[in-house]
């Protein structure tokens, strides 16, 4: 399993976020200054460091937290590609303020000695996107070792698992917060998901990322994946699957839903079931098929 077509195309906030997290550990790691960026109640609240809040939104304390956590972070782009940017940035913005909140007030509530200093990184983002991987990423292997049962969704589990357990407590409080706030969200709670930021904000973040990469200027429009209009790419494959009925049945939005959760545009899901007549295994080899073409 993946998270749809491989690179960062149509994910500029997960690009940006993604270099945001490298340089900043990079930066930390090389000045020997890890073990500084991670936060505590008092560092905010008595010494006013507020600079420790920021930072640790996106660097990690360590080189195998910052794998595993880039790794996640890359998977889960798919959900950027399924409801947009503007939408997927409220969906950052909720997870990082919902997840601090909790944050302070489990530190002020449980009083733990150990516990004074929580690690660093995007770990509510990370752990957020866990809700909607869990609830609407579907199962498309199973297998069997020995007696125990696995899921092509098993190796996403155990990377966040294994970076839920990087510092113990330190990243069980970020990590469970993560999970909150994406419950919250999930919830529609204060109708978050209706809110939309203007379309210059993310534009932005095509901008801020786009030096750091070889994609497409920001100036240029997003190519639909399935060419430079929806049905392109399409016509291209045409003579190796069926023509669309001229009355074509409108698609089911189970099918739809399945196809975006691969890392596809719904508009090309759509045009893709109904030229393949809503077969959707037909429908998924001719977006795979296009994507090719478009590559090369």
């Amino acid at each position: 399993m993946n998270g749809g077509p491989s690179g960062f195309n149509n994910v500029p906030v997960t690009r940006t976020i993604i270099i945001a997290s490298a340089l900043f550990t990079i930066l930390f790691g090389i000045q020997g200054r890890p073990g500084n960026i991670g936060w505590s109640y008092q560092d905010i609240f008595k010494k006013l460091q507020i600079w420790k809040l920021i930072v640790s939104v996106f660097a990690f304390l360590s080189t195998p937290e910052l794998v595993f956590g880039i790794y996640l972070l890359y998977y889960f782009r798919v959900f950027e590609r399924q409801i947009g940017s503007n939408k997927y940035s409220v969906f950052i913005l909720f997870s990082v303020f919902v997840s601090l909140l909790l944050e302070v007030l489990a530190l002020k509530l449980l009083k733990d000695p150990t516990l004074t200093v929580l690690t660093s990184g995007p770990y509510s983002l990370i752990f957020s996107s866990f809700i909607p991987f869990y609830f609407d990423i579907p199962v498309t292997t199973r297998f069997r070792v020995f007696s125990l049962h696995f899921s092509d969704k098993t190796f996403i589990y155990l990377a966040g698992l294994q970076l839920l357990l990087s510092s113990w407590k330190k990243s069980m409080v970020p990590g469970i917060c993560g999970i909150l706030a994406g419950s919250l969200y999930r919830l529609n709670v204060l109708h978050v998901r209706r809110i939309k930021f203007p379309e210059f904000i993310t534009s932005f973040f095509s901008r801020l990322s786009w030096p750091f990469t070889g994609s497409t200027s920001p100036a240029a429009p997003a190519r639909n994946i399935l060419g430079s209009t929806p049905f392109h790419a399409g016509r291209q494959v045409e003579g190796n699957y069926p023509a669309p009925l001229l009355s074509a049945i409108e698609p089911p939005e189970d099918s739809i839903a399945a196809l975006i959760s691969m890392g596809f545009e719904r508009s090309a899901a759509r045009q893709a079931l109904i030229h393949a007549r809503n077969d959707i295994n037909a429908a998924t080899n001719i977006l795979l098929e296009s994507h090719t073409l478009s590559r090369q």
